[in-house]
């Protein structure tokens, strides 16, 4: 999720009061990253021989949140599908985006995969993981400077467009840091029983990067000092939420083996807090959003858009374990391949691959500056 919106938007124009919340204070600092801050010291104290049970425990929040939170991807950007390829409320840039991200790259992707494992490349295969891990680090860091985006716009703390090209040069340094770092670190590994592939980058590279990275985080933290001079304060739980996703999340993910199984669940609650948000109010704009459901039964959770919010959220748990497991294990059954050279889980490592890199495309168009459905959902 990247927001780039600026102080002429139609949000900042909007009659809103300021020191608002996607649930609250507490709430947004611990789902937008604060709780980040909080497990990650804990991390040092566990005995590295609870990297088992906790592996375990990861997989079962993966069900509740990881899943889901790629899911919500899919349910927002597919709906209405048809009136957003046609362009209907939509400009013309806006509409060839969603066409390029719903329909292209999936084909795309389909296409590579089924060459790849029909040729049995095992090469051409795992560099798709380099790959994914690549646009992995690019969403992470566009989605912690969206989240400090949408917290500046909701506390009326904005940016101007010199502060945020600051913010985005700093997020695409780090990014880059942390992903040669990677490539300089391993050359080769297994993932899905499938052999992936680094890139081997020159040192010197990596030496510029690193410049680069120290540089722009040191005019980040003077444009934030300014600011904060100037305003009287700083949208705090955004910036809560960039720092924990530029390096707590991509730069130091190594830092700790437990931490890196941590990381996926808490940068998938940082999307839920601003989807569920965005879906209640969507749900609240339906007419009859504040009547009782039927049957009377229901009226214990609340209002008609409660529940729908609740469906919502539950069509995303399913949609989660059709996509990650139960078509994986379908296609692993029925469809054949050379199991001694592509292992037992290929569709396991397609799937994974192509739900992580398309959910970055989805998220490019859904949740840009433009989209009206943005500034009529979310900044309300």
């Amino acid at each position: 999720m990247a927001l780039d919106l600026s102080a002429e938007t139609t949000a900042r124009k909007a009659a809103t009061p300021p020191g608002r919340y996607l649930f609250g204070p507490v709430a947004d600092f611990l789902m937008l990253g604060g709780s980040a801050f909080l497990i990650l010291p804990v991390l040092f104290f566990v005995p590295r021989d609870y990297e088992g049970p906790l592996a375990a425990t990861m997989i079962v929040v993966a069900y509740l949140v990881n899943y889901p939170h790629f899911a919500h991807s899919y349910q927002i950007f597919y709906r209405n599908f048809g009136r957003k390829a046609r362009g209907e409320g939509y400009d013309r840039s806006l509409q060839l985006r969603y066409i390029f991200a719903g329909v292209i790259v999936p084909v795309i992707m389909a296409l590579f995969f089924a060459y790849g494992a029909a040729a049995s490349n095992t090469r051409m295969l795992g560099f798709a993981a380099n790959a994914m891990f690549f646009f992995v680090g690019w969403h992470y860091v566009k989605q912690g400077y969206g989240m400090l985006m949408v917290d500046a716009v909701l506390k009326r703390k904005f940016f101007d467009d010199r502060d945020k090209k600051v913010l985005l040069v700093n997020s695409y340094a780090v990014w880059i840091l942390a992903w040669l770092q990677t490539n300089t670190a391993v050359t080769q590994g297994q993932y899905y029983g499938l052999q992936y592939y680094t890139f081997a980058a020159p040192s010197w590279i990596t030496d510029i990067a690193v410049l680069a990275a120290v540089g722009s985080t040191a005019a980040t933290l003077l444009m934030l000092v300014r600011r904060w001079r100037k305003n009287g304060g700083l949208p705090y739980n955004g910036i809560v939420a960039y720092v924990a996703s530029l390096y707590l999340w991509i730069l130091i993910a190594r830092i700790n083996p437990l931490w890196l199984l941590v990381v996926p669940a808490l940068h998938s609650l940082q999307y839920l807090a601003v989807v569920w948000r965005y879906q209640t109010n969507v749900e609240r704009d339906v007419s009859d959003a504040a009547s009782d459901p039927e049957p009377k039964i229901l009226s214990v959770l609340g209002p008609r858009y409660r529940l729908r919010v609740l469906g919502f959220i539950i069509g995303g748990g399913a949609l989660g374990y059709l996509g990650f497991w139960l078509i994986p294990f379908v296609l692993t059954a029925l469809v054949p391949y050379d199991k001694q050279v592509l292992g037992s889980s290929l569709f396991f490592f397609i799937v994974l691959i192509f739900i992580n890199v398309h959910h970055y495309f989805l998220d490019n168009v859904m949740w840009r500056r433009g989209n009206p459905e943005v500034s009529k959902y979310l900044f309300r």
